[in-house]
């Protein structure tokens, strides 16, 4: 079991200095991975059709790749995880671009999680369509492969199209790609395509139907990654939801500290501490 943190973006304010205070907190506790999630725009919900996801223009956002970047400049073994990248409002070559260098520059540590995201206004002023982002996912995953494994790329797809060209430098390895979402759709896709997924608290409720559509797909369960983000009020309550997830076939758990009212960096540092505290006791090792 591989264990990190939801990086707490939305109370921290936008606090830059908290970004390196949680990074480096969570190398030195020993927990495995940094998780980060993405808005590159937030915008008012009073407006038709209604905006329902969490999130509004109040709430802040760092750049997952920026920010990971910066990471790896003073970090040496924390992963990072965008959970998730809403890919489909996004050039897929220039994101084929950042993550190759995000992972050459950190050393291999780079898990992109993707999905198609809520918010239609930030799809729109991205300049891409809210409509057919589900199949233009499916699209960039392929495209994204390509770029990374092959030097010279010839594609005619729907949404994307490239004339014999390619990335230099390209990635070392095949990077890691997980999906994200709630519908039965979003389970199917990632178990045809993803190498893992990543729940947001709701894992235990829909692992078993995903491991049906992995099995569906011809795939192997063992190969295939699951990750559900947790919340969960004292450290204990932490350990015990984690516990459960890895008896139903988890590999890897995120804990999210959001949710208390903490209202400085230290008091989400000392509750990650106390996780941490906790997960040993419980024999649940961390990597550092």
């Amino acid at each position: 079991m591989r264990i990190g943190i939801v990086y707490p973006q939305n109370e921290l304010r936008g606090d830059p200095a908290a970004i390196r205070s949680i990074g480096l907190a969570a190398e030195e506790l020993g927990y495995d991975h940094l998780l980060a999630y993405d808005h590159v725009l937030g915008a008012t919900h009073d407006r038709e059709p209604k905006l329902t996801g969490p999130y509004t223009e109040k709430d802040p956002f760092h750049d997952p790749f920026v920010m990971f970047a910066y990471l790896a400049g003073i970090t040496q073994r924390l992963q990072f995880v965008t959970g998730i990248l809403i890919l489909p409002q996004r050039q897929t070559v220039l994101v084929a671009r950042q993550a190759a260098d995000l992972d050459l520059l950190s050393g291999d540590r780079l898990r992109l999680g993707v999905g198609i995201g809520w918010n239609y206004v930030e799809y729109t002023a991205l300049g891409q369509d809210f409509h057919t982002r589900g199949k233009r996912l499916a699209e960039q995953v392929e495209l994204l492969r390509r770029l990374w494994e092959e030097p010279l790329v010839s594609f005619e797809g729907s949404f994307d199209r490239i004339d014999r060209g390619g990335l230099n430098p390209r990635p070392r390895r095949r990077i890691p790609i997980w999906f994200g979402g709630f519908a039965e759709t979003a389970l199917r896709r990632a178990a045809a395509l993803g190498d893992g997924f990543i729940f947001s608290g709701n894992g235990l409720e829909q692992v078993a139907r995903l491991k049906q559509f992995v099995r569906e797909a011809g795939r192997q369960e063992e190969h295939f990654g699951l990750q559900n983000n947790i919340r969960a009020k004292t450290p204990q309550d932490v350990v015990d939801s984690i516990l459960r997830w890895r008896d139903a076939g988890g590999t890897h758990a995120s804990v999210i500290t959001m949710g208390r009212n903490f209202t400085s960096t230290d008091q989400h540092i000392d509750h990650m501490k106390a996780v941490a505290d906790s997960l040993r006791r419980s024999g649940l090792n961390l990597p550092g």
